[in-house]
């Protein structure tokens, strides 16, 4: 949650001062593009909280592995270079890479690992539906700046690839994400673990709201929208995983 926080923070920076970010902004407000907060200020509220996470990584090295050390080191670095530093990722069109590995696969495994002390195949199929749908919550976002994304420079799927792409990216990581229970059960689990398919028809009306979607507006709602789909989906498999053991 902290590295979370920290990349959010300093990416409000990054963009303001690259000129992504700016008053006339369509989406939600961000602090520094806003005059809600200096730019120097943010930089510490990021430095602060990427502290925090180091040291709280720290105590899971403690418990868990030395492996864990660069793990969180890497996490750190990558989340200041989301959008900052020599080669900001989001600026070429990694973005959806860095989430789908950090807060999917990394997130999901080394939280299995540190408690159980070790990974499983099962672990990482959760892993990656969870990393794919929260990319799918970047690519909404990157939809609807795909216009003032263009001017500045920042080639992110949807610019390089163009909205139509975006929605196929998007109902496909619906689609991939919703083979992850018949794969575990599949993998010995009992029929409990279907539970998040019945979210298929969500999904689909979620694709279909990004396909037809003009306005910011809309596009804003339905960031909201996929952020609690992956919710929803998270408890449904949790309770999958307990109830189909």
């Amino acid at each position: 949650m902290l590295v979370q926080v920290g990349t959010n923070f300093a990416n409000d920076y990054f963009d303001f001062i690259k000129g992504a970010d700016t008053p006339a902004r369509v989406g939600p407000r961000r602090a520094v593009a806003a005059g809600l907060i200096a730019p120097k200020a943010m930089v510490a509220g990021a430095g602060l909280v990427l502290g925090l996470a180091f040291m709280t990584g720290l105590v899971l090295v403690r418990e868990g592995d030395w492996v864990l050390l660069p793990i969180g080191i890497i996490s750190i670095l990558c989340a200041l270079g989301y959008t900052g530093g020599p080669y900001p990722l989001a600026y070429h069109g990694l973005g959806d890479v860095f989430v789908f590995v950090f807060f999917g696969l990394v997130a999901v495994a080394t939280t299995f690992y540190v408690q159980a002390g070790g990974l499983a195949p099962d672990v990482i199929s959760a892993a990656a539906a969870v990393g794919l749908l929260t990319a799918n919550i970047l690519v909404v976002n990157n939809y609807r700046d795909a216009d003032t994304d263009a001017r500045v420079g920042k080639r992110t799927l949807v610019v390089r690839f163009g909205r139509r792409f975006a929605v196929w990216q998007y109902g496909l990581s619906h689609g991939l994400a919703l083979l992850c229970p018949p794969a575990l059960l599949l993998a010995g689990y009992r029929w409990p673990v279907l539970l998040p398919l019945l979210l298929a028809p969500w999904a689909a009306i979620l694709t279909n709201r990004l396909a037809v979607s003009r306005e910011p507006a809309v596009q804003i709602r339905l960031l909201g929208a996929t952020a609690g789909y992956l919710s929803v989906f998270g408890v449904l498999l949790c309770a999958g995983l307990v109830f189909g053991r």
